[in-house]
C-alpha cells in the first residue's frame, strides 16, 4: 500500500526499446526544426491552443512543488503597444550604453537592435513571472524554493509546446523588465522573468544562419 499522501504511478507507460529509440529520434527531429523568429504575422491564434500550451508548462517539476510561476497572456493591441513603447525605451538605453558594447556586438549576428515591432505585431505575448514567495492564509510569506530553476524548466516546456502545436516563438528579455509589472498590474511577490512572443511567422520571415553545438561538445558519458 502507498504511504498516506502518495498514489500509485498509474500514468507511466513503458514502450519497447526500439519504439523508445524511434520516439526520442522523432522528437529530436521535430525540435531541431524549432527556430526563434522576429518577423510575425498578425494572424490571430485560437485561445484554446495557448491554453493547452500553458497547461503543458504547468506540468513542469518545481522546488517543493510550489509551482512559482504566473503567465499573463496579452493579446490586446493597446497593451501590446504600451509594452513595446516601454521595452524600446529601455533597449535604446542598453544599445547606446558604452558599458554594454561587447554584449551588443555579441548580438550583432542575430540581427537584433532596439526596435521591437514583434511586440506589437505578434498576436500573443505570454509574459512569464516568477513568484519570489507565496502567501499563507493569514497573509504571511510562504517561502518558494529553486524559483529560477523551476520557472526556467516551465518556460522551456512552454517553448516546446508552442513549437509542437505548429506555432513559432521568440524568447525576449528586455534589459530592464520592471515596467512589465506596472503595465500588467502584477502583485509585489512577482518578478518579470521573460516575454515569450507567440504566433505565426510572417510570409517574409528569415532567420539567422546559425548552428548548434554537437552532442560531444555538450555532453559527457561516464
Amino acid at each position: 500500500m502507498p504511504e498516506k499522501g502518495f498514489l500509485p504511478l498509474a500514468d507511466y507507460h513503458e514502450y519497447p526499446v526500439e519504439e523508445m529509440k524511434q520516439r526520442s529520434a522523432e522528437f529530436y527531429e521535430e525540435m531541431r526544426r524549432r527556430r526563434s523568429v522576429r518577423l510575425f504575422s498578425d494572424r490571430p491564434v485560437p485561445r484554446e491552443i495557448i491554453e493547452d500550451c500553458l497547461r503543458t508548462a504547468s506540468t513542469a517539476p518545481s522546488g517543493a512543488n510550489m509551482q512559482p510561476w504566473s503567465f499573463v497572456v496579452v493579446s490586446d493591441l493597446a497593451v501590446k503597444r504600451q509594452i513595446r513603447k516601454s521595452a524600446e525605451k529601455v533597449e535604446r538605453e542598453f544599445y547606446e550604453g558604452g558599458s554594454t558594447q561587447k554584449w551588443v556586438e555579441a548580438l550583432d549576428h542575430l540581427g537584433t537592435d532596439q526596435n521591437k515591432p514583434f511586440l506589437e505585431t505578434a498576436p500573443c505575448l505570454i509574459v512569464i513571472f516568477s513568484q519570489r514567495h507565496g502567501f499563507l492564509p493569514d497573509g504571511g510569506k510562504k517561502k518558494h524554493y529553486y524559483v529560477t530553476e523551476s520557472v526556467g524548466i516551465a518556460t522551456g516546456m512552454l517553448v516546446a509546446a508552442v513549437h509542437h502545436a505548429g506555432l513559432v516563438s521568440l524568447t525576449y528579455t528586455p534589459s530592464k523588465m520592471r515596467f512589465l509589472s506596472k503595465i500588467l498590474s502584477r502583485p509585489s511577490n512577482e518578478k518579470p522573468f521573460m516575454i515569450l512572443v507567440v504566433g505565426y511567422p510572417s510570409d517574409h520571415t528569415v532567420v539567422p544562419e546559425i548552428s548548434k553545438k554537437q552532442l560531444e561538445d555538450i555532453a559527457v558519458f561516464i
